[in-house]
């Protein structure tokens, strides 16, 4: 096998994002396959299952690192990688590249998100899953805002747990906010396989 291309879940299919795909989402999205189906013939894709939505379903709302600590993402987190160390230990790639999500409390990769866990409403979780989509993105910056969020340096959950168990891999995150940069970085790296 040539590269093992390993990539955050909702960087392929926005659905999974908290709070139900922008128009950034969808653009990744469709960016991120063109790019990717360049190198077919090198690589292959595979997409772990979230750990957010694993953990709490969906939609939810915005929560930072910490917390998804207090809810219980390590064990989550620590499922995950294991079922990736198995794919990993079964395909033998001669490369591994691990692409992630910039400010993602789990799967940011430099950066996460962080807030004061104790100023977490935690009944608003079951009344974000009743909102609708349209309200889900209205509110969804005021929520932050009142939790004081904001991104940090640092590893999301899962990707601080990938960094220790596969230190040899190259770690590649994605800026939805910036999606021609990423790319480019992207590409640099599948240039190099």
């Amino acid at each position: 096998m040539g590269a093992l291309i390993i990539i955050a879940p909702c960087l392929i299919s926005p659905f999974y994002v908290y709070r139900g795909p922008k128009e950034k989402e969808y653009k990744t999205s469709e960016a991120l396959l063109n790019l990717l189906s360049e190198y077919s013939d090198r690589i292959k894709l595979f997409t772990y299952p979230c750990p957010e939505y694993e953990l709490i379903g969906w939609p939810r709302p915005p929560m930072s690192r910490e917390v998804f600590m207090r809810l219980g993402m390590s064990e989550r987190a620590k499922t995950i990688s294991e079922f990736i160390g198995r794919v990993i230990a079964e395909e033998k790639p001669e490369k591994i590249v691990f692409i992630g999500v910039k400010g993602s409390p789990t799967c940011g990769v430099f950066h996460t998100t962080s807030s004061d866990p104790d100023k977490f409403d935690h009944s608003f979780l079951k009344e974000f899953h009743r909102l609708t989509k349209e309200e889900r993105i209205a509110h969804y910056t005021e929520i932050l805002k009142r939790s004081g969020f904001r991104i940090v340096k640092g590893e999301g959950i899962l990707f601080e747990i990938l960094k220790t168990k596969f230190s040899g891999a190259v770690y590649v995150e994605f800026d939805k906010d910036n999606i021609e940069e990423s790319l480019k970085r992207l590409k640099g790296v599948l240039e190099g396989l």
